[in-house]
């Protein structure tokens, strides 16, 4: 197995990344970028796969933002591949990442390569004197009744379905959670046909009145907002605060979904609960940043005021590890455009480091910290007004799944906690919730839901609840085929 060499590894082609391997080639560095999807532009510009039909991406560029930015950034791609100054590895999936062993230190990464859908996948090693961390997020989400019924997806779910294929799920959609994201979806189902049946977000709105100073900061986000909500009243979508989905019901998929009010702690208001017929069932609690490789490299993190916890970086990006860099959601959920000035900035800060001259002028650079600051503002107006509901294990039924992959019902979890155990990982360890296939991934702020809830000295039920990362030092499911190629390398 031989290792490509590169002066700049970059993992993820979201925006983030994108704009980060973009800045360093263009600076004059030798740059990698590997990402685990088809085309460039992550889940935010996710498009119908590479030879997908011309009508097919046509039709689909209406749930799309920004492309015009996107559109120069996969230009400037193209052309720094054909000098050889940037390599592009798509369907490369990272599964970990270390310090390099070599003489020549900086790092390498561990990626199966699934470009083939002919052949077995193939491990690859790619090796960077730095290495830029850009690997998102996924949605978050939090476990009721029937939740894994055919029909309930994540909103992002939905939203992938769209942009890469053009396709609503259902016809007759019911939305729920909370957080801005949920009225893309609305408006995009809607655009596609469907009827949307109604927006549940679970917070009031009136967190948004304490935050006009972080408002105030990005205009362009309250002219969005504008926007969605004459959408909303165009197609006809009630949106209805502080209202949950708790419940969907059917016989061989979603039929039917109940709702109910939440009071101020989130726990459902006796008697609120209302029964609306829907196919489908679209759920979303925000994100949840894709932290395997900052973990296993041994980054600093602290806590975000969503809940999660977030890759400590500096005014370059530079995380605690020398020579590792991070950008966009791994360092804080908040947005796209939050996203590619990070990436930007991680790129300048590398060049800085390596002894080249910026890309991005002295006036351009300041102006770009500016917008990370407000953004980063916003981000955190943003997730105190749309907070997960304290109390939301409370009402989730003991014969509801919580991990799906392992079936583990709540009140398994319960009974765990009964037992002594007092996070999700000592649960995990008596239960197997989070041991399987998405390793935690969905299941993990379910758990901590319900520790949260059974525990008699739980915090406070207005206290924010916090997520801990987990180690997975093999981050993604690997065939052994490619570990085997790896060993014997």
């Amino acid at each position: 197995m031989t290792t490509e060499r590169a002066d700049l590894l970059v993992v993820g082609a979201g925006p983030a990344g994108l704009a980060a391997a973009v800045t360093a080639a263009l600076g004059g560095l030798r740059v990698t970028l590997l990402d685990a999807g088809p085309g460039l532009g992550g889940q935010y510009w996710r498009h119908p796969a590479p030879g997908a039909a011309r009508e097919l991406r046509s039709s689909t560029r209406r749930y799309h933002h920004d492309l015009r930015t996107y559109a120069a950034l996969t230009d400037s791609v193209a052309r720094l591949a054909e000098r050889g100054a940037l390599a592009y590895r798509p369907n490369h999936q990272v599964w970990t990442a270390a310090v390099s062993d070599g003489t020549s230190g900086g790092f390498v990464a561990h990626a199966v390569d699934r470009g083939d859908a002919r052949a077995e996948p193939r491990a690859r090693r790619y090796s960077g004197s730095r290495l830029l961390v850009a690997t998102g997020a996924y949605d978050r989400q939090l476990p009721f009744e029937g939740w894994d019924l055919p029909g309930v997806f994540s909103a992002g779910g939905l939203q992938a379905l769209l942009k890469g294929n053009g396709a609503r799920a259902g016809s007759r959609v019911v939305i729920g959670g909370t957080g801005p994201f949920l009225l893309p979806v609305a408006v995009g189902l809607a655009q596609a046909g469907a009827e949307v049946a109604a927006v549940c977000e679970a917070s009031s709105g009136a967190g948004w009145l304490r935050q006009a100073r972080a408002l105030s900061g990005v205009p362009g986000k309250l002219v969005e907002g504008a926007e969605y909500a004459a959408e909303l009243a165009r197609y006809r979508i009630p949106l209805r605060p502080r209202t949950a989905i708790i419940a969907a019901r059917g016989d061989r998929r979603v039929e039917e979904v109940t709702t109910a009010r939440l009071s101020a702690q989130g726990a459902v208001v006796p008697g609120s609960q209302r029964t609306l017929v829907a196919d489908t069932v679209g759920v979303g609690w925000g994100f949840a940043p894709q932290l395997d490789l900052a973990v296993t490299l041994g980054c600093e993190l602290t806590g975000s005021a969503d809940g999660n916890e977030v890759v400590v970086v500096d005014a370059g990006q530079r995380t605690s590890v020398p020579g590792v860099s991070a950008a966009g959601e791994v360092c804080g959920v908040g947005g796209a455009v939050l996203a590619l000035r990070e990436g930007q900035l991680a790129a300048e800060a590398v060049l800085a480091d390596s002894g080249r001259e910026p890309v991005t002028g002295a006036a351009d650079l300041e102006r770009v910290r500016r917008l990370v600051a407000a953004h980063r503002a916003f981000a955190t107006a943003m997730h105190t007004a749309h907070p997960l509901p304290p109390r939301w294990g409370e009402q989730v039924g003991d014969d509801a799944t919580v991990c799906r992959c392992e079936e583990v019902t709540a009140g398994a979890v319960r009974a765990a906690v009964d037992e002594g155990a007092g996070d999700a990982r000592q649960v995990k360890q008596l239960t197997r919730a989070g041991m399987g296939w998405c390793q935690g991934r969905m299941c993990a702020a379910g758990v901590e839901c319900l520790v949260r809830s059974t525990r008699p000295d739980a915090p406070s039920a207005g206290a924010p609840l916090r997520m801990p990362a987990s180690e997975r030092l093999v981050a993604t499911p690997v065939p052994l085929r490619a570990l085997v190629a790896e060993s014997d390398a």
